[in-house]
């Protein structure tokens, strides 16, 4: 029996309804459940002809939605899979798409589930894996990959200014079973002057081998054009990214398609002939209160972009 938190805090929950601004009969597609705060909010505005379609590749989301979709007015739906591919299926079968939301990074329900292994905070089995079916886990990772791997894979999916003294220390040491015997390793590893210099040590080796084993990032190359095409014309979609790597993916993928004309500024006539597809709606990214982060400090890095489509697929 995983041990699991009862409770749900979606952030910026006020923000990502008036964005995104759901209405009566619309379809609304929420690419990654987890604890159904979001959803709940959004379905709240869609009526009886709405739709809400859910997403997550965790069993225990699944249960999740099952237990909020009894409470719901409109219809719904889930699909256990990952938003990548749930997305490109859902294109494929015709639908369209009036609200698009990606919460990213890993769900409350994940970080308290100890024995998951996804936190630094508590000691566990190697895991990380956001669906528990699948073969690779943080385990394997830590174990089996050379050392030129693993630090690659810390400098470019934890910004890790140490990777190569971890991967280092990592192959000395193996093999490793547990969070705890990873996380003092990688104290022992950092020069003792930058153990807490921005956060906890582990943090950044965390993330990493995280957004390695459920391949985080490729989920989301493949995902935003995925659910752009899904949407329909005026359709609106919002992004909550934690960390860097996100934000500059979800920022650059929207700003790309906010812009226009691409000709030289001194070219009396547009040549280019490109009109933009998307109107920003949050310029900047939106990040939480500080009231809301004094009640709920895992929002301290979120921060929400949007846009709204302007052209038919």
């Amino acid at each position: 029996m995983l041990t699991m938190t009862t409770e749900h805090v979606p952030v910026l929950a006020d923000e990502v309804v008036g964005l995104l601004d759901p209405r009566a009969g619309d379809v609304v597609v929420d690419c990654t459940f987890g604890g159904g705060g979001h959803a709940r909010r959004l379905a709240e505005r869609l009526g009886p002809h709405g739709l809400l379609i859910a997403m997550d590749r965790d069993p225990v989301a699944e249960e999740r939605f099952a237990a909020l979709a009894g409470d719901l007015d409109c219809r719904t739906r889930f699909e256990r899979t990952d938003f990548a591919s749930g997305l490109e299926a859902l294109y494929a079968e015709g639908v369209r798409a009036d609200v698009v939301l990606m919460d990213l990074g890993m769900s409350s329900m994940q970080v308290d589930t100890w024995e998951r292994g996804f936190s630094y905070a508590y000691d566990a089995p190697l895991d990380m894996r956001m669906d528990p079916d699948q073969p690779l886990d943080a385990r394997e990772i830590v174990n089996t990959w050379d050392e030129r791997r693993l630090a690659r894979m810390l400098r470019e999916f934890g910004e890790e200014r140490y990777a190569t003294q971890i991967a280092r220390a990592i192959g000395r040491a193996r093999p490793l079973e547990t969070t705890q015997e990873l996380v003092e390793l990688i104290k022992r590893a950092i020069p003792a002057p930058s153990r807490f210099a921005g956060g906890h040590p582990a943090k950044r080796t965390f993330q990493a081998i995280r957004i390695a084993v459920n391949g985080e990032l490729e989920q989301l190359d493949r995902g935003l054009p995925a659910a752009w095409a899904l949407l329909a014309q005026q359709g609106r979609f919002a992004g909550i990214s934690f960390q860097s790597l996100e934000d500059r993916r979800v920022k650059r993928f929207l700003a790309d398609r906010a812009k226009g004309c691409i000709c030289p500024p001194d070219l009396p006539v547009c040549a280019c002939g490109r009109s933009a597809e998307a109107a920003l709606l949050a310029r900047g990214g939106i990040t939480p209160s500080a009231d809301e982060v004094a009640h709920n400090p895992r929002a301290a890095s979120a921060r929400l972009r949007a846009a709204r489509k302007l052209t038919e697929e």
